[in-house]
């Protein structure tokens, strides 16, 4: 898999960059990081089933909150989403050579999770790319968990959910927590499930703990039973 990501990268450097640049149009570098991700998780031996996807509307723009287990999360979640979205991604990624820049075009959020200045700054970041009609997907916990059960909140995201009045939607990944954990770097052949609930409108928001509560019951819900709170 990660052979196959670093053939892509010189690909999307020596045409996509020149496309994106001669037609001021990043989709077909959006699309080719995305088909990379997509067909570099199912090389692995990794086979991902999906729940819920038939409630999103393609035509609409979504906040996408999801839990967060491995570093498999985003190449496994992220071609699946409808329409290009952007993510938040810490600070450092994007100091690495042509990766930063295929992200900076991309119009990714870098965020210091450190850093509560720099988070504010990351959430305004983020209201921009949805004002340009993107959709924004954010692991809410802000880190990965070690053992899969949830962990707690950033408030960020709700922050910025009340700012741009776009439905949530709450995604439960499972199963990459055993094909890929924390702190290991070898990929386990096995099966991921990523289930998108039903979204919430800004209607139903109400109060941010509200909103929080609501969309940590609903990736709570979908997890496996000895992983619930």
């Amino acid at each position: 898999m990660l052979a196959f990501w670093a053939a892509s990268l010189p690909f999307a450097a020596l045409i996509g960059f020149p496309w994106t640049y001669l037609t001021n149009d990043i989709t077909f570098l959006y699309r080719s990081c995305m088909w990379s991700a997509f067909v570099g998780v199912r090389i692995a031996g990794v086979k991902v089933r999906t729940i819920g996807l038939d409630k999103i509307d393609p035509a609409r723009t979504y906040i996408f909150m999801s839990n967060h287990i491995s570093n498999l999360d985003p190449p496994v979640t992220l071609p699946l989403i409808p329409r290009r979205t952007s993510v938040m991604v810490k600070k450092g990624l994007f100091k690495v050579p042509i990766l930063g820049q295929i992200m900076l075009a991309g119009s990714l959020v870098p965020v210091d999770r450190d850093n509560r200045d720099a988070g504010l700054s990351a959430v305004r970041d983020a209201v921009k790319a949805i004002e340009q009609g993107l959709n924004m997907t954010i692991y809410v916990e802000g880190k990965r968990s070690f053992d899969g059960r949830l962990l707690p909140f950033k408030k960020g995201p709700f922050y910025l959910a009340e700012e741009c009045k776009v439905p949530v939607v709450p995604i439960t990944i499972s199963g990459t927590e055993d094909v890929m954990p924390k702190a290991r770097f070898a990929i386990r052949p096995g099966t991921v499930t990523v289930q998108f609930h039903d979204p919430i409108e800004p209607a139903d928001f109400g109060e941010r703990d509200c909103l929080i509560a609501k969309v940590r019951a609903a990736i709570n819900s979908g997890l496996p039973a000895d992983l619930r709170e």
